[in-house]
């Protein structure tokens, strides 16, 4: 498998500001690389924390999509930048811990290359079904997989994702076999479950939210620990009987070596401008959920999702050739 058919559980959502990098007046230059394009739900983070981090630094803040390598561009350049404080990365939690344990070569070690800021938000995956067969709730729909075992064709965003590696959860505690249909992105699987031609599939929850409540497609769980408060009525995979918590995330670093103060100031702005109310209210909007965190909860965090994924990973030996 080539890196090109790996997106590390990115988020695809409508982007809301102007594609410049938002500026202070005045200050030293940093940039905040975001390794995937223009137009997704990170990239709109990114641009509306921008503005708030440069007010409490005091330093001129910038934005730069740097693509290419389903992320490893912008993680490489941040990897290898001078570690003064011009330089911050933030990405996909899944990024940064799913491409070492997939490549056969790891480019990156998150540990030893970065220093942790924060844990900025989180975005819930949901099952997803074709009103075509019918089921309504979980229970349903695991029954229906065991009258139709010829059909169990799953969509996912791509091979090597978050929800790829759901599906294989899903397979092994329900001990029934499915084939995995690896797509570009989220859409193309909401307009064939509309269309009836997947039974279902496994995507970000905002992508598939409009349609839930058009009663285009239903969603059946999300993978967050607790109900998710887009679509509260629909239960959580835990509660459905599957012991999986797979909730994406952004969060934010530093090169490693970088100044403990300067880290330190960054990380308390980030917590700040996520705990605003119009901060809030737009990233709400959009399908995330602001969090802020201390370097140690998103060491925290880090940590528990290699703990969860890397078994569940490695049963699977799935690999990238780099």
């Amino acid at each position: 498998m080539d890196r090109r058919s790996f997106i590390a559980g990115g988020l695809s959502l409508p982007w809301l500001t102007q594609a410049g990098g938002a500026q202070a007046q005045s200050g030293p230059l940093t940039k905040i690389i975001f390794p995937f394009s223009a137009g997704a739900g990170g990239d709109t983070l990114c641009r509306l924390v921008a503005p708030h981090l440069a007010s409490q630094l005091e330093r001129t803040v910038i934005v730069e999509n740097r693509t290419g390598g389903d992320g490893l561009i912008g993680i490489k350049a941040v990897k290898g930048a001078n570690p003064d404080g011009a330089t911050i990365l933030v990405t996909t939690g899944p990024t940064m811990y799913l491409l070492p344990m997939v490549e056969t070569t790891p480019s990156f070690d998150t540990a030893k290359d970065f220093m942790p800021v924060s844990l900025l938000a989180r975005f819930e995956f949901a099952l997803v079904v074709s009103p075509s067969i019918g089921v309504t709730d979980f229970k349903g729909f695991v029954a229906w997989l065991k009258a139709h075992p010829d059909k169990t064709s799953f969509g996912v965003p791509s091979n090597g994702t978050i929800p790829h590696f759901t599906g294989s959860k899903l397979e092994k505690d329900l001990g029934i076999p499915m084939t995995r249909v690896p797509y570009r992105g989220t859409a193309p699987i909401i307009t064939d479950l509309i269309g009836g031609h997947i039974p279902f599939g496994i995507t970000t929850l905002a992508d598939a939210v409009p349609q839930h409540r058009a009663k285009g497609v239903r969603i059946l769980a999300v993978s967050s620990a607790e109900r998710s408060p887009f679509v509260p009525e629909v239960s959580t995979f835990k509660e459905s009987g599957i012991d999986l918590v797979a909730d994406g995330w952004y969060g934010m670093w530093l090169p490693a070596g970088s100044p403990p103060d300067f880290a330190a100031k960054l990380s308390a702005a980030a917590v700040a401008t996520m705990a605003k109310p119009e901060v809030q209210e737009k990233l709400t909007a959009i399908g995330l959920i602001p969090v802020g965190s201390t370097a140690e909860g998103l060491s925290k965090q880090l940590a528990a999702d290699i703990a969860l994924w890397q078994p569940i990973v490695k049963a699977t030996g799935y690999k990238i050739e780099n």
